[in-house]
Protein backbone atom coordinates (compact mmCIF):
# COMPACT_ATOMS: atom_id res chain seq x y z
CA UNK A 1 0.00 0.00 0.00
CA UNK A 2 1.04 3.57 -0.59
CA UNK A 3 1.47 5.29 2.77
CA UNK A 4 2.66 8.69 1.54
CA UNK A 5 4.11 10.54 -1.44
CA UNK A 6 6.27 13.65 -1.29
CA UNK A 7 7.37 15.84 -4.18
CA UNK A 8 9.12 19.19 -4.70
CA UNK A 9 10.04 21.29 -7.72
CA UNK A 10 7.83 19.52 -10.25
CA UNK A 11 5.79 21.70 -12.63
CA UNK A 12 3.52 23.90 -10.45
CA UNK A 13 4.71 22.21 -7.22
CA UNK A 14 7.55 24.44 -5.98
CA UNK A 15 8.08 23.62 -2.30
CA UNK A 16 7.72 20.14 -0.83
CA UNK A 17 4.15 18.83 -0.73
CA UNK A 18 3.04 15.58 0.90
CA UNK A 19 0.05 13.35 0.22
CA UNK A 20 -0.30 11.40 3.46
CA UNK A 21 -2.56 8.34 3.30
CA UNK A 22 -2.29 7.26 6.94
CA UNK A 23 -5.70 7.05 8.65
CA UNK A 24 -6.52 9.96 10.96
CA UNK A 25 -9.89 9.03 12.43
CA UNK A 26 -10.42 5.50 13.74
CA UNK A 27 -14.16 6.17 13.79
CA UNK A 28 -14.08 6.75 10.02
CA UNK A 29 -12.37 3.49 9.11
CA UNK A 30 -14.43 1.22 6.85
CA UNK A 31 -16.07 -1.40 9.05
CA UNK A 32 -14.12 -4.57 9.79
CA UNK A 33 -10.85 -3.22 8.38
CA UNK A 34 -7.47 -2.43 9.88
CA UNK A 35 -5.81 -1.19 6.72
CA UNK A 36 -2.64 0.80 7.49
CA UNK A 37 -3.55 3.35 4.81
CA UNK A 38 -6.87 4.73 3.62
CA UNK A 39 -8.28 2.76 0.68
CA UNK A 40 -9.55 5.88 -1.12
CA UNK A 41 -8.10 9.38 -1.51
CA UNK A 42 -9.85 12.14 -3.43
CA UNK A 43 -8.01 15.32 -4.44
CA UNK A 44 -10.24 18.35 -5.13
CA UNK A 45 -9.33 21.71 -6.59
CA UNK A 46 -10.04 24.33 -9.21
CA UNK A 47 -8.99 24.06 -12.83
CA UNK A 48 -5.22 24.55 -13.33
CA UNK A 49 -4.59 24.33 -9.58
CA UNK A 50 -2.14 21.43 -9.86
CA UNK A 51 -4.22 18.26 -9.41
CA UNK A 52 -2.93 16.69 -12.59
CA UNK A 53 0.61 17.80 -11.74
CA UNK A 54 0.43 15.82 -8.51
CA UNK A 55 -0.63 12.72 -10.44
CA UNK A 56 2.01 13.47 -13.07
CA UNK A 57 4.73 13.68 -10.42
CA UNK A 58 3.96 10.18 -9.13
CA UNK A 59 3.79 8.89 -12.69
CA UNK A 60 7.12 10.53 -13.47
CA UNK A 61 8.66 8.78 -10.46
CA UNK A 62 7.28 5.44 -11.64
CA UNK A 63 8.57 5.96 -15.16
CA UNK A 64 12.03 6.78 -13.87
CA UNK A 65 12.12 3.64 -11.71
CA UNK A 66 10.87 1.31 -14.42
CA UNK A 67 12.56 2.66 -17.53
CA UNK A 68 15.24 5.29 -16.77
CA UNK A 69 17.86 2.82 -18.07
CA UNK A 70 15.97 2.66 -21.40
CA UNK A 71 14.91 6.29 -21.78
CA UNK A 72 18.18 7.99 -20.87
CA UNK A 73 21.05 8.28 -23.31
CA UNK A 74 24.59 8.19 -21.85
CA UNK A 75 25.54 11.74 -20.85
CA UNK A 76 22.15 12.84 -22.17
CA UNK A 77 20.98 14.47 -18.97
CA UNK A 78 17.65 13.96 -17.23
CA UNK A 79 14.27 14.85 -18.70
CA UNK A 80 12.46 16.59 -15.85
CA UNK A 81 9.92 19.40 -15.32
CA UNK A 82 11.03 21.90 -12.65
CA UNK A 83 8.93 24.87 -11.55
CA UNK A 84 9.35 27.58 -14.21
CA UNK A 85 7.95 30.66 -12.45
CA UNK A 86 11.01 31.01 -10.23
CA UNK A 87 14.40 31.37 -11.94
CA UNK A 88 16.16 29.66 -9.01
CA UNK A 89 14.08 26.48 -9.33
CA UNK A 90 15.85 25.39 -12.52
CA UNK A 91 19.15 25.19 -10.63
CA UNK A 92 17.61 23.19 -7.78
CA UNK A 93 16.92 19.43 -7.86
CA UNK A 94 13.46 17.91 -8.09
CA UNK A 95 12.57 15.47 -5.28
CA UNK A 96 10.30 12.39 -5.26
CA UNK A 97 9.79 10.17 -2.18
CA UNK A 98 7.37 7.32 -1.41
CA UNK A 99 6.58 5.43 1.77
CA UNK A 100 5.23 1.92 1.08
CA UNK A 101 3.97 -1.07 3.02
CA UNK A 102 4.68 -4.23 1.02
CA UNK A 103 3.97 -7.70 2.40
CA UNK A 104 4.04 -6.34 5.94
CA UNK A 105 7.34 -4.48 5.60
CA UNK A 106 7.64 -0.72 5.30
CA UNK A 107 9.96 0.76 2.66
CA UNK A 108 11.09 4.35 2.13
CA UNK A 109 12.47 5.14 -1.30
CA UNK A 110 13.36 8.44 -2.91
CA UNK A 111 15.59 10.28 -5.33
CA UNK A 112 16.40 13.78 -6.54
CA UNK A 113 17.46 14.80 -10.03
CA UNK A 114 18.63 17.91 -11.78
CA UNK A 115 18.99 18.53 -15.53
CA UNK A 116 22.20 16.50 -15.75
CA UNK A 117 22.13 13.60 -13.32
CA UNK A 118 20.69 11.78 -10.34
CA UNK A 119 21.77 13.91 -7.38
CA UNK A 120 20.72 11.56 -4.57
CA UNK A 121 18.94 8.23 -4.18
CA UNK A 122 18.24 5.95 -1.24
CA UNK A 123 16.24 2.91 -0.15
CA UNK A 124 15.51 1.89 3.43
CA UNK A 125 13.30 -0.85 4.82
CA UNK A 126 11.88 -1.40 8.32
CA UNK A 127 11.53 -5.11 9.09
CA UNK A 128 9.84 -5.46 12.47
CA UNK A 129 9.85 -1.66 12.74
CA UNK A 130 13.65 -1.27 12.79
CA UNK A 131 15.37 0.75 10.08
CA UNK A 132 17.68 -1.13 7.73
CA UNK A 133 19.49 0.82 5.03
CA UNK A 134 19.67 -1.02 1.71
CA UNK A 135 21.69 1.61 -0.15
CA UNK A 136 22.32 5.33 -0.40
CA UNK A 137 23.72 7.28 -3.32
CA UNK A 138 25.23 10.72 -3.73
CA UNK A 139 26.04 11.47 -7.34
CA UNK A 140 27.75 8.40 -8.78
CA UNK A 141 28.89 7.07 -5.38
CA UNK A 142 26.71 4.26 -4.00
CA UNK A 143 27.06 3.09 -0.41
CA UNK A 144 25.61 -0.38 0.26
CA UNK A 145 23.72 -1.03 3.45
CA UNK A 146 25.24 -3.28 6.10
CA UNK A 147 23.07 -6.21 4.99
CA UNK A 148 24.13 -5.98 1.35
CA UNK A 149 26.96 -7.73 -0.46
CA UNK A 150 29.19 -4.86 -1.47
CA UNK A 151 30.84 -6.77 -4.31
CA UNK A 152 27.58 -7.39 -6.14
CA UNK A 153 26.38 -3.82 -5.70
CA UNK A 154 29.76 -2.51 -6.85
CA UNK A 155 29.19 -4.29 -10.16
CA UNK A 156 25.74 -2.72 -10.49
CA UNK A 157 27.22 0.68 -9.61
CA UNK A 158 29.82 0.33 -12.35
CA UNK A 159 27.17 -0.05 -15.06
CA UNK A 160 24.76 2.60 -13.74
CA UNK A 161 24.94 5.82 -15.75
CA UNK A 162 24.78 9.14 -13.90
CA UNK A 163 21.29 9.84 -15.30
CA UNK A 164 19.89 6.36 -14.48
CA UNK A 165 18.41 5.25 -11.17
CA UNK A 166 20.44 2.67 -9.25
CA UNK A 167 17.23 0.89 -8.21
CA UNK A 168 16.36 0.28 -11.87
CA UNK A 169 19.65 -1.49 -12.49
CA UNK A 170 19.85 -3.33 -9.16
CA UNK A 171 16.38 -4.84 -9.54
CA UNK A 172 17.37 -6.20 -12.94
CA UNK A 173 20.55 -7.65 -11.50
CA UNK A 174 18.62 -10.04 -9.26
CA UNK A 175 19.13 -8.04 -6.07
CA UNK A 176 16.13 -9.53 -4.30
CA UNK A 177 15.98 -6.95 -1.49
CA UNK A 178 15.22 -4.27 -4.08
CA UNK A 179 12.57 -6.15 -6.04
CA UNK A 180 9.52 -5.41 -3.82
CA UNK A 181 9.79 -1.66 -4.39
CA UNK A 182 10.62 -2.00 -8.07
CA UNK A 183 7.76 -4.46 -8.60
CA UNK A 184 5.31 -2.10 -6.89
CA UNK A 185 6.15 0.65 -9.36
CA UNK A 186 6.16 -1.76 -12.31
CA UNK A 187 3.07 -3.87 -11.52
CA UNK A 188 1.08 -2.64 -8.54
CA UNK A 189 0.95 1.09 -9.37
CA UNK A 190 -1.37 1.89 -12.27
CA UNK A 191 -2.58 5.11 -13.84
CA UNK A 192 -5.54 6.19 -15.90
CA UNK A 193 -5.93 9.62 -17.43
CA UNK A 194 -9.08 10.98 -19.02
CA UNK A 195 -8.86 9.58 -22.53
CA UNK A 196 -10.58 9.89 -25.84
CA UNK A 197 -13.91 8.32 -26.69
CA UNK A 198 -12.07 5.96 -29.08
CA UNK A 199 -10.03 4.56 -26.20
CA UNK A 200 -13.19 4.21 -24.13
CA UNK A 201 -14.76 2.27 -27.01
CA UNK A 202 -11.85 -0.17 -27.22
CA UNK A 203 -11.83 -0.69 -23.45
CA UNK A 204 -15.61 -1.12 -23.45
CA UNK A 205 -15.38 -3.80 -26.13
CA UNK A 206 -12.74 -5.66 -24.11
CA UNK A 207 -14.98 -5.45 -21.05
CA UNK A 208 -17.86 -7.09 -22.93
CA UNK A 209 -15.50 -9.78 -24.21
CA UNK A 210 -14.44 -10.48 -20.60
CA UNK A 211 -17.96 -10.38 -19.18
CA UNK A 212 -18.37 -14.15 -19.32
CA UNK A 213 -15.11 -14.73 -17.39
CA UNK A 214 -15.70 -11.87 -14.96
CA UNK A 215 -19.39 -11.74 -13.96
CA UNK A 216 -18.68 -8.80 -11.63
CA UNK A 217 -18.64 -6.57 -14.74
CA UNK A 218 -22.32 -7.33 -15.32
CA UNK A 219 -23.00 -6.94 -11.59
CA UNK A 220 -21.53 -3.44 -11.75
CA UNK A 221 -23.61 -2.53 -14.79
CA UNK A 222 -26.76 -3.77 -13.07
CA UNK A 223 -25.92 -1.91 -9.87
CA UNK A 224 -25.49 1.31 -11.86
CA UNK A 225 -29.24 1.20 -12.68
CA UNK A 226 -28.73 1.67 -16.42
CA UNK A 227 -31.48 -0.79 -17.34
CA UNK A 228 -28.89 -3.35 -18.38
CA UNK A 229 -29.68 -7.02 -17.76
CA UNK A 230 -27.21 -8.90 -19.95
CA UNK A 231 -24.08 -8.29 -21.99
CA UNK A 232 -21.58 -10.19 -24.06
CA UNK A 233 -20.25 -10.79 -27.56
CA UNK A 234 -21.03 -13.02 -30.48
CA UNK A 235 -19.24 -13.90 -33.70
CA UNK A 236 -21.15 -12.92 -36.81
CA UNK A 237 -20.44 -13.06 -40.54
CA UNK A 238 -20.18 -9.53 -41.92
CA UNK A 239 -21.39 -9.48 -45.53
CA UNK A 240 -23.27 -6.86 -47.54
CA UNK A 241 -26.64 -7.89 -46.13
CA UNK A 242 -25.34 -7.61 -42.56
CA UNK A 243 -23.75 -4.25 -43.33
CA UNK A 244 -27.00 -2.86 -44.75
CA UNK A 245 -28.83 -4.04 -41.66
CA UNK A 246 -26.26 -2.29 -39.49
CA UNK A 247 -25.71 0.94 -41.43
CA UNK A 248 -28.85 1.19 -43.57
CA UNK A 249 -28.36 2.98 -46.87
CA UNK A 250 -25.29 4.87 -45.58
CA UNK A 251 -22.63 2.18 -45.59
CA UNK A 252 -19.18 3.85 -45.31
CA UNK A 253 -17.35 3.61 -48.63
CA UNK A 254 -14.21 2.32 -46.90
CA UNK A 255 -16.23 -0.56 -45.47
CA UNK A 256 -17.69 -1.47 -48.86
CA UNK A 257 -14.25 -1.35 -50.49
CA UNK A 258 -12.88 -3.63 -47.79
CA UNK A 259 -15.73 -6.07 -48.44
CA UNK A 260 -14.96 -6.05 -52.19
CA UNK A 261 -11.29 -6.75 -51.54
CA UNK A 262 -11.57 -9.33 -48.77
CA UNK A 263 -15.08 -10.70 -49.09
CA UNK A 264 -17.35 -11.63 -46.13
CA UNK A 265 -15.51 -12.09 -42.86
CA UNK A 266 -16.32 -13.16 -39.32
CA UNK A 267 -16.18 -10.40 -36.72
CA UNK A 268 -16.86 -10.07 -32.99
CA UNK A 269 -20.06 -8.17 -32.26
CA UNK A 270 -20.38 -6.81 -28.70
CA UNK A 271 -23.91 -6.36 -27.43
CA UNK A 272 -25.72 -5.09 -24.35
CA UNK A 273 -29.15 -6.34 -23.31
CA UNK A 274 -31.61 -3.74 -21.99
CA UNK A 275 -34.94 -4.29 -20.28
CA UNK A 276 -37.81 -3.72 -22.68
CA UNK A 277 -41.57 -4.13 -22.57
CA UNK A 278 -41.33 -7.56 -24.15
CA UNK A 279 -38.14 -8.74 -22.49
CA UNK A 280 -34.44 -8.13 -23.06
CA UNK A 281 -33.49 -6.25 -26.22
CA UNK A 282 -29.93 -6.51 -27.53
CA UNK A 283 -28.29 -3.21 -28.51
CA UNK A 284 -24.90 -2.57 -30.06
CA UNK A 285 -22.16 -0.82 -28.13
CA UNK A 286 -22.17 2.15 -30.52
CA UNK A 287 -25.81 2.82 -29.62
CA UNK A 288 -25.07 3.19 -25.91
CA UNK A 289 -24.66 6.54 -24.18
CA UNK A 290 -21.19 7.98 -23.65
CA UNK A 291 -21.65 7.43 -19.90
CA UNK A 292 -22.35 3.71 -20.36
CA UNK A 293 -19.38 3.34 -22.70
CA UNK A 294 -17.20 5.22 -20.22
CA UNK A 295 -18.30 2.97 -17.36
CA UNK A 296 -17.55 -0.09 -19.45
CA UNK A 297 -14.19 1.41 -20.38
CA UNK A 298 -13.30 2.00 -16.73
CA UNK A 299 -14.75 -1.16 -15.22
CA UNK A 300 -12.12 -3.77 -16.23
CA UNK A 301 -9.20 -1.83 -14.76
CA UNK A 302 -11.07 -0.94 -11.56
CA UNK A 303 -12.11 -4.56 -11.06
CA UNK A 304 -8.64 -5.89 -11.90
CA UNK A 305 -7.07 -3.71 -9.20
CA UNK A 306 -9.70 -4.85 -6.71
CA UNK A 307 -8.94 -8.50 -7.51
CA UNK A 308 -5.16 -8.25 -7.38
CA UNK A 309 -4.55 -5.36 -4.99
CA UNK A 310 -2.33 -2.36 -5.69
CA UNK A 311 -2.78 1.37 -6.12
CA UNK A 312 -4.88 2.81 -8.95
CA UNK A 313 -4.38 6.52 -9.68
CA UNK A 314 -7.11 8.16 -11.79
CA UNK A 315 -6.98 11.71 -13.07
CA UNK A 316 -10.47 13.27 -13.42
CA UNK A 317 -12.41 10.22 -12.25
CA UNK A 318 -15.70 11.99 -12.95
CA UNK A 319 -14.96 12.40 -16.67
CA UNK A 320 -18.00 11.13 -18.63
CA UNK A 321 -19.47 9.47 -15.53
CA UNK A 322 -22.49 10.48 -13.48
CA UNK A 323 -21.77 11.24 -9.84
CA UNK A 324 -23.75 8.20 -8.68
CA UNK A 325 -21.70 5.90 -10.90
CA UNK A 326 -18.48 7.44 -9.62
CA UNK A 327 -19.60 7.02 -6.01
CA UNK A 328 -20.46 3.39 -6.76
CA UNK A 329 -16.92 2.74 -8.03
CA UNK A 330 -15.47 4.47 -4.97
CA UNK A 331 -17.67 2.36 -2.70
CA UNK A 332 -16.15 -0.83 -4.08
CA UNK A 333 -12.79 0.19 -2.57
CA UNK A 334 -14.35 1.10 0.79
CA UNK A 335 -15.90 -2.34 1.31
CA UNK A 336 -13.61 -5.21 2.46
CA UNK A 337 -15.98 -7.67 0.76
CA UNK A 338 -15.32 -6.18 -2.70
CA UNK A 339 -11.78 -5.10 -1.76
CA UNK A 340 -10.31 -8.13 0.02
CA UNK A 341 -6.69 -7.29 -0.86
CA UNK A 342 -6.62 -3.70 0.39
CA UNK A 343 -6.45 -2.07 -3.06
CA UNK A 344 -6.24 1.73 -3.12
CA UNK A 345 -7.88 4.32 -5.31
CA UNK A 346 -6.32 7.79 -5.58
CA UNK A 347 -8.18 10.21 -7.83
CA UNK A 348 -8.57 13.85 -8.77
CA UNK A 349 -11.95 15.43 -9.43
CA UNK A 350 -14.01 18.60 -9.79
CA UNK A 351 -17.16 16.85 -8.58
CA UNK A 352 -18.11 18.43 -5.25
CA UNK A 353 -21.02 16.01 -4.83
CA UNK A 354 -18.45 13.32 -3.93
CA UNK A 355 -18.00 15.21 -0.66
CA UNK A 356 -21.63 14.38 0.14
CA UNK A 357 -23.48 11.19 0.97
CA UNK A 358 -24.95 8.28 -0.98
CA UNK A 359 -27.30 5.73 0.51
CA UNK A 360 -27.02 7.46 3.88
CA UNK A 361 -23.23 7.02 4.05
CA UNK A 362 -20.37 9.44 3.40
CA UNK A 363 -18.89 8.75 -0.04
CA UNK A 364 -15.50 9.87 1.27
CA UNK A 365 -14.37 9.81 4.89
CA UNK A 366 -12.82 12.89 6.51
CA UNK A 367 -9.24 11.58 6.16
CA UNK A 368 -9.79 10.66 2.50
CA UNK A 369 -10.21 14.22 1.20
CA UNK A 370 -7.41 16.53 0.04
CA UNK A 371 -7.37 19.92 -1.66
CA UNK A 372 -4.95 21.67 -3.98
CA UNK A 373 -4.71 25.42 -4.41
CA UNK A 374 -2.45 27.83 -6.29
CA UNK A 375 -1.18 31.05 -4.74
CA UNK A 376 -0.56 34.36 -6.52
CA UNK A 377 2.92 33.16 -7.57
CA UNK A 378 1.54 30.07 -9.33
CA UNK A 379 2.73 27.63 -6.64
CA UNK A 380 0.56 24.63 -5.78
CA UNK A 381 -0.09 23.72 -2.17
CA UNK A 382 -1.66 20.45 -1.01
CA UNK A 383 -3.54 20.07 2.26
CA UNK A 384 -5.97 17.68 3.94
CA UNK A 385 -9.56 18.18 5.03
CA UNK A 386 -8.47 16.68 8.36
CA UNK A 387 -6.43 19.84 8.98
CA UNK A 388 -9.75 21.68 9.48
CA UNK A 389 -10.83 19.16 12.18
CA UNK A 390 -14.28 18.73 10.58
CA UNK A 391 -17.16 17.23 12.53
CA UNK A 392 -18.56 13.97 11.19
CA UNK A 393 -22.03 15.44 10.71
CA UNK A 394 -21.11 18.68 8.93
CA UNK A 395 -22.15 19.25 5.32
CA UNK A 396 -18.74 19.11 3.66
CA UNK A 397 -20.05 19.58 0.14
CA UNK A 398 -21.79 22.84 1.05
CA UNK A 399 -18.83 24.12 3.05
CA UNK A 400 -16.44 23.34 0.21
CA UNK A 401 -18.58 25.13 -2.37
CA UNK A 402 -18.88 28.03 0.07
CA UNK A 403 -15.10 28.38 0.19
CA UNK A 404 -14.59 27.23 3.79
CA UNK A 405 -11.84 24.79 2.81
CA UNK A 406 -10.32 26.69 -0.10
CA UNK A 407 -9.49 24.79 -3.27
CA UNK A 408 -12.27 26.51 -5.24
CA UNK A 409 -11.84 28.87 -8.19
CA UNK A 410 -11.89 32.63 -7.61
CA UNK A 411 -14.47 34.04 -9.99
CA UNK A 412 -13.56 37.57 -11.04
CA UNK A 413 -16.69 39.57 -11.89
CA UNK A 414 -14.76 42.32 -13.65
CA UNK A 415 -14.96 40.56 -17.03
CA UNK A 416 -18.73 40.17 -16.82
CA UNK A 417 -19.07 43.78 -15.65
CA UNK A 418 -16.97 45.00 -18.58
CA UNK A 419 -19.12 43.03 -21.02
CA UNK A 420 -22.29 44.39 -19.47
CA UNK A 421 -20.93 47.95 -19.67
CA UNK A 422 -19.89 47.54 -23.31
CA UNK A 423 -23.25 45.99 -24.09
CA UNK A 424 -24.97 48.97 -22.47
CA UNK A 425 -22.88 51.40 -24.49
CA UNK A 426 -23.70 49.57 -27.72
CA UNK A 427 -27.36 49.68 -26.75
CA UNK A 428 -27.18 53.45 -26.27
CA UNK A 429 -25.38 53.92 -29.61
CA UNK A 430 -27.98 51.78 -31.33
CA UNK A 431 -30.81 53.75 -29.73
CA UNK A 432 -29.19 57.03 -30.74
CA UNK A 433 -28.83 55.74 -34.30
CA UNK A 434 -32.49 54.83 -34.42
CA UNK A 435 -33.44 58.29 -33.17
CA UNK A 436 -31.25 60.06 -35.74
CA UNK A 437 -32.43 57.88 -38.67
CA UNK A 438 -35.30 59.58 -40.51
CA UNK A 439 -38.52 57.64 -41.00
CA UNK A 440 -38.37 55.38 -44.06
CA UNK A 441 -41.37 57.11 -45.65
CA UNK A 442 -39.62 60.50 -45.43
CA UNK A 443 -36.31 59.11 -46.65
CA UNK A 444 -37.87 58.01 -49.91
CA UNK A 445 -39.17 61.53 -50.60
Amino acid sequence: MLLSFRVANHRSIRSEQQLNLHPVYDADRPEETRWPAVPVTGVFGANASGKSNLVGALQYMARMVVSSHQDSEPDGGVDRHPFVLDAEAKDEPSWYVVDLLLDGTRYAYGFSVDDERVVEEWLDCYPKGKKRELFSRVGDDVTPGASQKSGQLALVESITESNVLFLSMAARSKQEDFRPVYDWFARKLQFRHSGSSDLYGLSAMRALEDAARHPEILDLLRAADLGIEECGTERVVMDEAALRKRYGARIPRSVLMGLEDEGPREVVRPWIGHRGRDGVVQMELQDESSGTRALLGHAPRFLAVLRRGGTFVVDEIDSSLHSLLTSRLIGLFQDPVTNPNGAQLVFTTHDASLLGRAGGEDILRRDQVWFVEKDTHGETSLYSLAAFKPRREENRERRYLGGSYGGVPFIDDSFASALAQRGGERGKDSEAGRQEEPPRSLARN
